[in-house]
């Protein structure tokens, strides 16, 4: 799939107000500097289409992209070590877990997970909370560039040993690096799979 437009529609904090339009929906998700803003300006061709920032917890709000006019790109809060209070991590949760059991337009979210770190409870936790709830998902692990190819396949085989406890399958994953453009097309082209057999069951 090739990105010829991506174009900011709306951010907001309650799910009600999304657009209204019952285009597919990808959401991309993560911790804090997994380095979520710099992977969707790679995969939209656009070097500031989502903020980033050297501080953690940039993304407050449900941001939604309009792509190629027929999909969304959906920005939502890291779960994870966002320099903000307490209370504003609460509010978070909610439009966050609002947004995964309301969203009808969800076609499968993208859990962002730095390879370069020994598998975390926190990104475990989201996907158990994922799976248990029936929300597709697939893993992007991110950074690649920063880890030799032997050290990348054992990152993946650790979060493969752990998910294999509770999983009947590793769920599917990409590897990706924003910087080296690693994993572009792989996303895109999945991306673009699933809409396509949407058009299929729809016609």
């Amino acid at each position: 799939m090739q990105i010829k437009t991506a174009e900011f529609v709306m951010s907001n904090s309650d799910v009600a107000k999304c657009p209204k339009s019952m285009l597919p929906e990808y959401a991309f998700i993560g911790r804090s500097n997994v380095g979520k803003s710099s992977l969707i300006n790679m995969l939209t061709n656009r070097k500031s289409l989502a903020k980033t920032s050297g501080k953690p917890g940039k993304t407050q709000l449900i941001n939604h992209f309009l792509i190629n006019k027929n999909w969304y790109l959906v920005d939502l809060p890291g779960y994870g070590y966002a320099r903000v209070s307490k209370s504003t991590k609460k509010v978070f949760q909610k439009f966050i877990t609002a947004y995964f059991s309301q969203r009808e337009q969800l076609v499968t979210a993208f859990v962002l997970v730095d390879i370069r770190h020994e598998p975390q409870p926190i990104d475990l936790d989201f996907m158990q909370w994922l799976g248990e709830n029936g929300i597709p998902f697939s893993i992007i692990f991110t950074k690649a560039d920063k880890l030799k190819p032997k050290a990348i396949e054992n990152h993946v085989e650790a979060y493969r040993n752990i998910l294999l406890e509770t999983w009947e399958d590793m769920p599917n994953y990409f590897v990706t690096s924003s910087s080296k453009e690693i994993g572009k097309d792989d996303v895109l082209n999945y991306i673009d799979e699933l809409n396509e057999n949407m058009q299929l069951s729809s016609n």
